[in-house]
């Protein structure tokens, strides 16, 4: 490693911030310049408390900020590491693409494949329900629904799940409320009945997990999560599917073209 002097600045005596912000200052800009890489440990407590003179709390104290921030994350025994970046480039103007359903390709086997990871659900379930209100209300007042839950992995690690809605009077019945709904998903499924894809929109939002979420995504300290409702709707206008997505939000870059005019 660097010696840290050539890394790491000194403390800065005269200013109103706090030590341990200091230090958490140093080290994220550090991360950032990618004098810390992804992977890679950072300097010790002791070297850090040798380094700015300062007390193991103190220097403790900088390292929950960072976690905080979701840039490091702890391994009992071994260190602080710097997080990877996002593996996934989610590409809004590309996913649902219909060469991709023609291929067989679901969107997530389609992200899978262009960050070089290996993609699995490892958890589904597919049942009919009653609706909560808002889930109604975009799919135009139906009651009851198919739903379909499902954990998605890349490489063995989970990083979303998902719930899509769609009208018993469209799924039920039909391959889409099989386990598998077959090549391409259930997009395919609805095109194949008649249902032609036209539009989809979608609603983002970052927010902290719920310990829910935290333990079924497996979260760190400090990672938020993107909660994503994205309706699809046929041709004739129609709403056919919400899916109600949360994702890790250290798993994905979201990717957006937007026209000039």
């Amino acid at each position: 490693m660097t010696s840290l002097p050539s890394i790491l600045g000194g403390l800065d005596p005269t200013s109103d911030r706090a030590v341990f912000r200091q230090i958490a200052d140093q080290l994220r800009e550090a991360i950032d310049r990618g004098r810390f890489k992804e992977g890679e440990k950072l300097p010790s407590e002791a070297e850090l408390v040798e380094h700015y003179g300062v007390s193991r709390m103190t220097v403790r104290n900088s390292f929950s900020v960072l976690q905080g921030e979701g840039l490091v994350h702890a391994e009992h025994g071994k260190g602080v590491f710097v997080r990877p970046r996002p593996p996934v480039r989610r590409l809004a103007s590309d996913r649902f693409a219909r060469r991709h359903r023609e291929q067989g390709k679901s969107a997530f086997i389609v992200e899978a494949d262009a960050a070089g990871s290996h993609p699995k659900v490892d958890s589904l379930e597919v049942k009919e329900e009653k609706t909560s209100q808002d889930i109604s209300t975009r799919l135009g007042s139906v009651r009851r629904v198919l739903a379909r839950r499902r954990r998605y992995l890349l490489d063995g690690r989970p990083v979303e799940f998902a719930t899509s809605y769609l009208p018993l009077d469209i799924a039920r019945g039909t391959q889409i409320a099989e386990p598998n709904p077959g090549p391409g998903g259930i997009y395919a499924r609805l095109e194949e009945l008649g249902h032609h894809l036209d539009h989809f929109e979608e609603e983002i939002r970052a927010r902290m997990p719920s310990p829910s979420e935290v333990k079924t995504l497996q979260l760190a300290s400090g990672v938020p999560v993107i909660h994503l409702i994205r309706t699809a709707f046929d041709t004739a206008g129609r709403a056919v599917e919400v899916c109600d997505t949360v994702m890790a939000a250290d798993a994905y870059v979201l990717s957006y073209q937007l026209p000039a005019t």
